[in-house]
């Protein structure tokens, strides 16, 4: 076994997945993330559930799958590239035991890795298919067999569209400590589209939506009123919040209202209540 540190790769894509004391100058911890190239897995398939249907299918496809499915085809091909190799981590790690009894991974987002048909992707490409996919198949290719370790073990590679400036803690988000999945400063981001976002709610939806999750709620006097304390996870986003007297998590108001990230402020407009958001996803990795 041989260990490359690919400075592109960690630069564009596994920079989010270095522990923080490495991101802020501190002291190194002991166990180093590293890029790692392994010998091919006897397993050159992977069995996919799509619909509740497992599919055995070719691992390079799948991966080429993935990346066209997660990543826009005109990002940097070192983006890309940094795409693959945590595919191919998750994809791994999942095919030496996860989620599903009768597949290695799930075609969804939300619980694996978005992985969409080839006839999906040629409808979403259009003419530019051809191009997108041998693009994302070079990146593939030319990242062979690399996977990311922590410790000498494959690593969560969880991964998502933006951070919004830092990264969250797995603690925060699912509650469990991961030492290599830390909240971090993470600079740069600022052109990307989804780097804030906002979301206006009426203030009957508001009250019903709550009301529905917590019939406690107490939502009487001055909208203003309705809001308490919050508290902050390590990354900057909601911990905890109380609303109309009762306590929510930044992960619950999020799904509530469909929100881009925990990392939200509030605000009471004329019309309703407006959530400002940075960031996109769980911000974990």
């Amino acid at each position: 076994m041989s260990v490359l540190i690919r400075a592109g790769i960690l630069a564009l894509g596994a920079v989010l997945l270095i522990p923080s004391g490495s991101a802020r100058g501190e002291a190194a911890p002991q166990e180093t993330l590293l890029l790692v190239v392994e010998a091919p897995s006897a397993k050159e398939t992977i069995t996919v559930l799509r619909d509740g249907d497992a599919q055995e299918e070719d691992f390079e496809t799948y991966l080429t799958q993935v990346v066209l499915s997660e990543m826009p085809a005109d990002f940097a091909t070192e983006a890309l590239k940094a795409q693959a190799v945590a595919a191919r981590t998750f994809a791994r790690r999942q095919m030496a035991g996860g989620k599903h009894a009768d597949a290695d991974v799930c075609s969804q987002s939300a619980c694996c890795q978005a992985c969409l048909s080839v006839d999906a992707l040629q409808e979403r490409y259009g003419a530019a298919f051809d191009a997108a996919w041998d693009k994302a198949s070079n990146a593939v290719q030319q990242t062979q067999d690399e996977v990311l370790t922590y410790g000498g073990a494959l690593i969560d590679a969880v991964y998502f569209s933006c951070s919004g400036g830092s990264t969250e803690a797995a603690a925060a988000v699912w509650g469990t400590d991961v030492p290599y999945l830390q909240a971090v400063d993470s600079p740069g981001e600022e052109q990307a589209a989804s780097y804030t976002g906002q979301v206006d709610v009426s203030f009957a939806d508001f009250c019903s939506i709550l009301q529905a999750q917590d019939p406690a709620v107490t939502l009487t006097g001055t909208a203003a009123s309705w809001f308490g304390d919050v508290t902050q996870t390590p990354g900057g986003g909601v911990a905890t919040t109380v609303i109309g007297g009762r306590p929510f998590t930044g992960t619950q108001l999020r799904q509530l209202f469909g929100l881009n990230s925990t990392c939200f402020t509030v605000a009471v407009t004329q019309d309703g209540i407006e959530f400002t958001t940075k960031g996109k996803g769980h911000r974990v990795g």
